[in-house]
């Protein structure tokens, strides 16, 4: 389906206006059972935290917002999607081999339509946590 043909099926005109004035997302935290092994994980791909809180709390800038990793009881986050957004498709497929490299596993990249045309590189890591790495089309 070409990107016009794909507007005019699923964008609701006009655009309803929204009821708050968002800036952006702050960032996304996952809580995690296996703690130590989920932070060792995300440091292999992303490098050593920018943020540490006591012995349960870590988080990497991402962009303008936050990637947190947290304790939790009832971790490995299954019921989520964590999307990346990169400046390029090559930056996108980097970060997706960075995550299969430290452990995680995912199919090759494809084009898509998701609201707008990207690239879309999908990783599982070792949790069960589904991360979506994007960029515009190149």
């Amino acid at each position: 389906m070409d990107y016009e043909t794909y507007q005019q099926s699923f964008f609701v005109e006009p655009q309803p206006e929204p009821r708050f004035r968002f800036q952006d997302m702050f960032g996304v935290t996952l809580f995690f059972e296996a703690y130590d092994a989920a932070v060792a994980y995300y440091t292999r791909v992303l490098g050593p935290p920018a943020y540490v809180e006591g012995a349960d709390t870590r988080g990497w800038r991402i962009g303008a917002g936050w990637l947190t990793l947290l304790q939790g009881e009832a971790g490995s986050p299954r019921s989520v999607e964590v999307a990346f957004w990169m400046a390029t498709p090559q930056e996108a497929e980097a970060l997706q081999q960075a995550f299969i490299a430290a452990g995680g596993s995912g199919p090759a990249p494809s084009d898509q339509l998701m609201y707008v045309p990207i690239r879309a590189c999908p990783v599982r890591d070792p949790f069960g946590t589904q991360i979506l790495v994007v960029s515009p089309r190149g």
